[in-house]
């Protein structure tokens, strides 16, 4: 009899590499999904923008972004670090203009001193922060549509302690100072030179005005310093490939940020993009043009614009064109 052949071998099951690369990136697509619409969800939102009269709208778009001195939401102990203090209701520490093109052209980021001499709608001519006081972000947004006749289409609003909690999520930021400041109101004692400052450092040397001799001008240069620092710091290869850091600042941003009611993360994100160009050298940064110091009706110091750069700055703006270079400035 003859001997019968040695079974084959079990045949090898073949992998398959591409179905398990494809499921893989199906799952990291859907989580990385299911993330933007959480973090999107924990957005405050705020009725800004729904005014009636407002600008005509043009290609390109215009972001409001404001600091506010709200204390909404801090305990004693934060207000005691933050050197918060114990006042109530709302102003505004910082108002900003940022325009994107739509051509894809240079972005702008433009201070509006908060002692700016503007009409605030059904309340007279005074200091644009009152324009907050008196009637939130709706009102804000209204002045400043009223006053540089520029179409605002995104609102984006962060107080104290928000703001302190997103320099601390990318690990501080980085400054260098010309001279020492020290300004007991604000709570701000920083030496000369570069340095590395925490949240409540960084939100102290953004306050500071009083012992500034350039007073609410040399305090918009100082924020838009900081704003600068703090975007080069939270779009740097060290925060964006860092999960540790990543995700308590998309947290952080979600939690403190308060947004027009139609605007999303994803909004958030175009406008991140932005400010790192501006930050990197591929925008423009400057304020309202400067005309001269002033007195409202009750004798406070007011900033009065030249008017008519103001008015060839913001048309340039409306009508979605760069700045004239002669307008801009440090």
């Amino acid at each position: 009899m003859d001997d019968e052949p040695p079974p084959l071998p079990p045949r090898r099951k073949q992998k398959r590499w591409g179905r398990r690369i494809g499921i893989t990136l199906v799952v990291l697509v859907l989580l990385l999904g299911g993330l933007v619409i959480y973090f999107d969800s924990m957005l405050q939102r705020t009725d800004a923008l729904s005014f009636s009269g407002q600008a005509p709208d043009s290609s390109g778009s215009n972001w409001l972004l404001v600091g506010s001195d709200s204390r909404e939401g801090l305990d004693d102990a934060q207000r005691e670090e933050l050197s918060a203090g114990d006042a109530g209701g709302q102003r505004t520490d910082s108002v900003m203009l940022v325009h994107i093109p739509g051509g894809g052209g240079q972005p702008a980021l433009i201070s509006l001193p908060r002692d700016s001499y503007v009409e605030i709608p059904g309340h007279g001519k005074t200091k644009l922060n009152a324009a907050f006081s008196f009637g939130g972000p709706q009102l804000l947004a209204e002045t400043v549509e009223k006053a540089t006749g520029v179409h605002i289409d995104h609102y984006a609003e962060i107080g104290f302690g928000g703001f302190a909690d997103l320099v601390n999520a990318v690990g501080g930021v980085d400054i260098c100072l010309d001279k020492p400041m020290d300004d007991e109101m604000a709570n701000a004692h920083l030496p000369a030179g570069c340095q590395e400052l925490d949240g409540p450092q960084a939100l102290a040397f953004v306050r500071a005005r009083y012992s500034l001799k350039g007073g609410d001008l040399e305090r918009a240069e100082n924020q838009r310093k900081l704003l600068g620092a703090l975007v080069n710091k939270a779009t740097s290869p060290s925060t964006l490939l860092n999960p540790f850091r990543l995700f308590p600042l998309a947290s952080s941003a979600s939690k403190t940020f308060v947004v027009n009611d139609g605007d999303h993360l994803w909004h958030l994100a175009s406008l991140g993009l932005a400010m790192g160009d501006i930050s990197g050298g591929d925008g423009v940064t400057t304020s309202a043009p400067f005309g001269r110091f002033g007195k409202d009706s009750n004798g406070g110091s007011v900033v009065v614009w030249d008017s008519k750069a103001a008015s060839r700055m913001f048309d340039a703006i409306a009508n979605d064109q760069p700045i004239p270079p002669d307008l801009l400035n440090k």
